[in-house]
């Protein structure tokens, strides 16, 4: 049984969170009207392996350290492990940043330092396949978060959703059950200042005018929780959609 066919009541979504601050924000209120149930993994301490593994949908959401990093946090393997799984058995995973940058590396696509970091609220260009895709309110309102040094190559198959001047594959689908998003269309700015809390080292390596960032995000909030809800609305309805090649009974 798919996890489309399952009874939205009976449905689970799980997250792997890298760290506390860094979570579902303006996703989880369309997964739970869809009827996933909503669970939580923290990466670093113990993944539920076989659970993730089989769970209805997966999101990988970001984390301030490098999908190249396993020799250094050695549960990126296991995690790596979990999301080349559910691709094989094409189950609906999403990524964000690090997430995305997993499931690119998981695919086979390089995940390399990008040419400039990118911080703060700025727009994403969605591509002409983004525009028809759950990346459609991006369209007539473009600004977004972004938050990334490293950036994936384009997997081999994928289709490129958006991009902006410093980062050509700022997101990606494969089929209709694997998006991966470069920058943070979850984000809301609800819960900036942990942001700002705890990436204050890269923030002022970056020399990143901090009150302006604070600024910005209380005055995009309502039109980023909009869009991510939207976003998620249209991803997830396209799960539930029948596939294309199922041929119709005769």
């Amino acid at each position: 049984m798919s996890a489309s066919d399952r009874p939205r009541a009976a449905r689970t979504a799980w997250a792997i969170r890298h760290v506390a601050f860094e979570g579902l924000d303006g996703l989880e209120p369309a997964l739970t009207r869809a009827g996933y149930r909503v669970r939580v993994a923290d990466a670093a301490g113990g993944l539920p392996e076989a659970e993730l593994r089989a769970a209805d949908l997966l999101v990988v959401l970001g984390g301030p350290i490098g999908a190249n990093d396993d020799a250094k946090y050695p549960f990126l393997s296991r995690e790596l492990g979990v999301i080349a799984h559910r691709l094989a058995q094409e189950l609906p995973t999403l990524g964000i940043c690090l997430g995305a940058q997993l499931i690119a590396r998981a695919l086979g696509a390089r995940v390399e330092p990008a040419s400039a970091r990118e911080i703060g609220f700025a727009p994403v260009q969605p591509t002409r396949e983004g525009e028809g895709s759950c990346l459609s309110p991006f369209a007539s309102d473009p600004v977004t978060l972004h938050w990334h040094g490293d950036a994936f190559e384009l997997p081999a198959g994928a289709a490129r959703l958006a991009a902006t001047e410093v980062c050509e594959n700022q997101a990606f689908e494969l089929g209709r059950h694997v998006i991966g998003f470069q920058f943070h269309p979850e984000a809301t700015g609800r819960n900036l200042e942990h942001w700002l809390v705890g990436h204050a080292v890269e923030l002022a390596a970056a020399e990143v005018d901090v009150p302006r960032l604070r600024a910005e995000a209380e005055r995009l909030g309502p039109g980023l929780a909009e869009k991510a809800d939207a976003v998620a609305t249209r991803w997830l309805r396209q799960l539930d959609e029948p596939r294309s090649s199922e041929a119709p009974s005769t």
